[in-house]
């Protein structure tokens, strides 16, 4: 492993655009997260000649963390400079390195000929200018997607809770005051309210009727004869009804 590195940033990073390249001192330790990519710089200098073709890959014991080359799998003849290896974390926990780790594999393959299409290109001893913005930002992956799953989860799951205990609560006071309602009732009508309140009902019943009868009329229906006699006299004085 060289001094080079770029990991492309995850949902925890403050600000994903910021992110770059990061230069790694003697045993310096970094992690790729579950679900992200990373460009790797090797530390040896490789020359490859115009009569051999090259096969990359990554070490075992670190392709069974889940980290898997995605960058090809040969270099043209003719290349100079630092491998480049462009890998992505599979799994699902973060891959730890460190700097000067052995990780890398080079096969040589010899060619029949030398080629008049091998690589002219100056050597490449770091990451090109142009390399790093086709994967910068922040990148969803199935990890980071799965995260803010569990943490919508989490957090409607709190609201729920939290709306049982209001209506739990609502549901408390309810009862206290039915059953403190309950209770002034029922001393209400032991204390003889219910019977009051009937009498007084009834009594309001028998004075309206009173008022409705004729005041003629005495406690036994019948009208008193000096009633009678007093209402005929009238008559005759005024000459009859008209």
């Amino acid at each position: 492993m060289g001094r080079e590195i770029y990991v492309s940033p995850s949902d925890q990073s403050e600000d994903p655009e910021s992110v770059t390249i990061r230069k790694l001192a003697d045993g310096d330790a970094f992690t790729i997260p579950s679900g992200q990519f990373a460009f790797l710089l090797t530390e040896e200098i490789v020359e490859v000649p115009d009569d051999a073709l090259g096969f990359i890959s990554i070490k075992a014991k670190i392709k069974w963390r889940g980290l898997i080359n995605v960058s090809g799998f040969h270099v043209d003849p003719g290349f100079k400079g630092r491998l480049i290896f462009s890998v992505y974390n599979a799994g699902p926990v973060p891959v730890h390195l460190r700097q000067g780790q052995p990780m890398f594999l080079l096969w040589l393959s010899s060619l029949d000929r030398p080629t008049k299409l091998g690589r002219k290109n100056a050597a490449q001893l770091s990451f090109p200018a142009e390399l790093i913005p086709s994967i910068s930002g922040e990148l969803q992956s199935i990890a980071g997607i799965n995260k803010k799953i569990k943490d919508v989860d989490k957090d409607l799951t709190s609201r729920i809770h939290a709306v049982e205990r209001e209506q739990t609560y609502y549901r408390v006071i309810a009862l206290i005051l039915m059953l403190f309602v309950g209770a002034m009732v029922t001393n209400w009508v032991r204390e003889g309210g219910l019977q009051q309140l009937l009498a007084a009902s009834s009594t309001g019943l028998d004075q309206a009727n009173d008022a409705s009868v004729d005041p003629r009329v005495n406690s036994s229906g019948a009208i008193p004869s000096n009633a009678a006699d007093s209402v005929s006299n009238s008559t005759e004085a005024g000459g009859g009804v008209k």
